[in-house]
């Protein structure tokens, strides 16, 4: 202290320089904190040019304090607005990457989920790094934030007078405007956002709590639960019923401008070509009950029948003996079940409330080749591998139920796999190739047109390699149902798309899509714009139905 005293001292004009910068970076950080929304897309000059209401109120009660209370409080609320900058900042990048808000409660454990795609797919070494610097910077933020309003604070107090007065008139203005509703660039000019913000993060801790016992309620019961095993899907018997998720596979792919005439073109291409090897198609759309990510969400939804939108609600269904649709083909008894997950790269407990007997991993189908970004191998390699090690098998006494989840078209969208001759693939090495001269992920991540581009590029890529699949190997007894699990991010899809994603049966029986006809869905892999749109948990219970189950309700 006593040296900068001294300092000041000898060098004024420098010391007034760094007063005033000090304090105005100060105003700048809690004005800023206090006006700062959580939208990346509300982040615009006009936003920041508004009367707080809790600056002003937070000033009163500083001016009424002893100067131990007030650097206390000062100090405390300074974190507090630290740490809802850092909430606010997690807001944008969930609507950006999930289209929903962080929730306080559920939403740690996607922290390291998180680290592991950027781990995947940009190196250990930068996940580590941007690990330790965003810890860092949490952690700065705050510090800095208590820094600014113990100086602020410490500025009121110089002249309680004129702040006491100051205080007032803002007051008077801020309520002026608020009664007057005046606005500014279509926002209120008098700011309430902090409060606001508390009161919705409040309401939406407590709804989350509410949310797990009615939801818990709600998975006991089981239109098809009690239903006897030679009553479920009967019409099936003897096929070979295969269930295909594709990665971010969304309606944005199929409508939006940017992306969808080369998706069309392949999905138009597929469907003919599909034709010619005697196979028929109709689709539809179903609305995902997750969005830009969670995939796990939309496997869950889709084959649970159950609305399934949060990792609380994920992990009361997986606990529950709440029949799933794959499951109630292991129920009956005529089918072997199987599961082939490329993205799994450890344990997968999951396997047991899907009814899967055996399940493939990442490290179990024998890949030899590279990674492709965060995915861990080709689609087309996964598809040969599913042939070899199942589909193809000859020594089976009885048809195959499986679930298939493609993920070659998994953000970040590059390198992006190319086709190769089927008689190729081989052990993977053939893609090294491929995989090096292909984009780089750190390009592509960060560039919204890029990525729109590669993404459009890795659905045809997916939906290529699983028709062609499906030609070459695909019987009078083969049905492949294949979907999207959710939309791309907003970066991708836009900040107003629908949550919408295409559905597709095909088969070579008639008789498999005569039992679909109610549905009124579009022939081919292309659903048409106006084709029906069902929620994505009602598909169990119509597909089930369709198929000849009857339902016999189990209540838990």
């Amino acid at each position: 202290m006593a040296y900068w005293r001294d300092w000041r001292s000898r060098y004024p004009g420098a010391a007034r320089v760094v007063w005033w910068t000090a304090t105005v970076l100060s105003l700048v950080l809690v004005l800023g904190a206090l006006l700062l929304p959580n939208r990346l897309f509300s982040l615009h000059v006009s936003g920041f040019v508004r009367l707080p209401g809790e600056a002003i109120v937070g000033a009163a009660v500083l001016l009424a304090l002893p100067r131990r209370p007030r650097v206390a409080l000062a100090a405390l609320a300074g974190a507090a607005l630290g740490a809802l900058t850092v909430l606010n900042v997690l807001d944008m990048q969930f609507m950006e990457y999930l289209g929903r808000d962080f929730n306080l409660v559920l939403d740690w454990s996607l922290l390291s989920d998180a680290q592991s795609y950027v781990a995947d797919s940009l190196g250990g070494a930068v996940a580590l790094a941007a690990s330790i610097g965003l810890a860092l910077l949490v952690v700065l933020i705050m510090v800095v934030m208590a820094l600014a309003t113990v100086r602020l604070s410490g500025l009121l107090v110089r002249d309680t007078r004129q702040a006491t007065r100051g205080t007032l008139i803002a007051g008077t203005a801020w309520i002026t405007c608020s009664v007057l509703g005046l606005q500014y660039a279509g926002l209120p000019v008098a700011s309430d956002r902090v409060v606001n913000t508390l009161a919705a993060e409040a309401k939406r801790v407590r709804d989350t709590v509410k949310d797990e016992a009615a939801f818990g309620k709600e998975a006991r019961y089981d239109t098809f639960g009690a239903t006897p095993a030679d009553q479920l899907v009967p019409d099936l018997r003897g096929k070979d019923v295969i269930f295909t998720f594709i990665e971010s596979y969304g309606r944005s792919a199929i409508e939006d401008a940017g992306m969808a005439p080369g998706v069309d073109r392949t999905l138009d291409s597929s469907t003919q070509a599909l034709a010619k090897a005697g196979f028929s198609a109709k689709s539809g759309w179903l609305t995902s009950a997750t969005y830009g990510g969670s995939s796990w969400l939309g496997h869950s939804t889709t084959l649970s029948g159950l609305w399934v939108s949060t990792q609380q609600r994920y992990r009361t269904v997986m606990a529950s003996d709440h029949l799933s649709l794959t499951k109630a083909f292991q129920k009956t008894g005529a089918w072997d079940t199987v599961g082939i997950m490329p993205g799994v790269q450890k344990g997968w407990p999951e396997a047991k409330f899907y009814g899967l007997d055996k399940v493939y991993n990442a490290f179990q189908m024998g890949y030899q080749g590279p990674k492709f970004s965060w995915s861990p191998m080709p689609d087309q390699y996964a598809l040969e591998a599913f042939q070899r090690l199942e589909h193809g098998r000859t020594d089976r006494d009885k048809p195959l139920m499986s679930e298939v989840i493609l993920t070659s078209s998994h953000q970040p969208w590059a390198p992006i796999p190319k086709m190769v001759g089927w008689d190729e693939v081989g052990d993977g090495s053939v893609f090294d190739g491929i995989q090096a001269a292909g984009e780089k992920a750190a390009d592509v991540i960060a560039d919204s047109a890029r990525s729109k581009t590669e993404y459009g590029k890795s659905i045809q890529y997916s939906v290529t390699a699983l028709t062609q699949w499906l030609e070459r190997y695909g019987t009078e007894d083969t049905v492949l149902v294949f979907l999207g699990d959710h939309q791309p991010i907003s970066r991708v899809s836009g900040n107003h798309a629908s949550r919408d994603v295409p559905v597709s049966i095909v088969a070579k029986d008639p008789k498999v899509l005569d039992k679909i006809a109610s549905w009124n869905w579009t022939d081919g892999l292309k659903p048409a714009h106006n084709a029906p749109v069902w929620k994505m948990s009602s598909f169990r219970d119509k597909f089930l139905t369709a198929y000849g189950s009857t339902p016999h309700p189990s209540k838990g």
